[in-house]
């Protein structure tokens, strides 16, 4: 039977994250789950699998029980599928950001940039005035991309502030619309654009994973495969393991 992935973040403030991390980590372990939770102030980002009662009722802890009180009630979730266990160990680590800008000022829970729904990227990635931004590592970029991006040429995250600072201008990219594979990044780097003057940016609401798991492949701009972090290595349309896509599309 397969497993069951959950790739799942939020921002919301969570001082008492600290305390957080060994009741989640003892509520994971119970329901055999591996995989990867980062916590910090900002909130909580991570990847999980096991049994799909497992990653259910591990979600429902979040949303709805008792240890978040509530605070986790907006989860960005994509769940897709492993033939095996994609992790060799489950990990619950404590972070300055759940996803690492170096800018601690930047704060998504106040202002963001406009979600654009899978449905609707295709039209504003085609719109000839529409700067198409991939927000990811260089070499998740060369594994695949949407046709026309930019890659910004960054070893991590951390380096688009100064890939905005080298190659963005307000006055000449009026709009951006971005992208990466889950949406958190994009969630940081639309605030982090707003906060410096950029009047119109746009993020796929849910990332590649998301356009992949909704857009058919014949309707798709996507060209590649996307790599994700762990095991599986990379995923493709329909949300499929690399290495089975060829038969699954027969």
């Amino acid at each position: 039977m397969p497993l069951k992935v959950a790739a799942l973040y939020q921002f919301a403030a969570l001082p008492d994250f600290r305390a957080l991390r060994e009741p989640l980590r003892a509520r994971c372990a119970e329901l055999g789950l591996k995989g990867s939770v980062l916590l910090a102030h900002e909130g909580i980002n991570g990847t999980v699998a096991g049994t799909a009662d497992g990653i259910d009722a591990f979600v429902a802890e979040l949303r709805h029980g008792p240890l978040f009180d509530g605070r986790l009630d907006n989860l960005e979730l994509k769940f897709s599928e492993a033939v095996e266990m994609p992790f060799q160990r489950l990990k619950v680590r404590l972070k300055k950001e759940i996803v690492t800008l170096g800018d601690t000022t930047v704060d998504p829970t106040r202002r963001v940039g406009t979600y654009v729904d899978a449905a609707d990227w295709n039209a504003l990635i085609a719109s000839p005035d529409t700067l198409v931004l991939d927000t990811r590592n260089a070499f998740e970029v060369a594994m695949g991309t949407f046709e026309g991006a930019v890659d910004p040429s960054i070893a991590s995250f951390g380096q688009f502030r100064e890939f905005a600072a080298r190659r963005l201008d307000p006055l000449r990219h009026r709009k951006i619309a971005m992208f990466c594979t889950g949406g958190i990044r994009c969630e940081k780097a639309s605030a982090y654009l707003l906060a410096h003057g950029f009047a119109e940016v746009y993020h796929l609401k849910g990332g590649i994973l998301k356009y992949l798991e909704e857009t058919p492949k014949q309707d798709s701009r996507w060209r590649g495969e996307c790599f994700v972090f762990d095991e599986r290595v990379a995923l493709g349309h329909g949300l499929r393991e690399r290495k089975s896509e060829g038969a699954a599309h027969d």
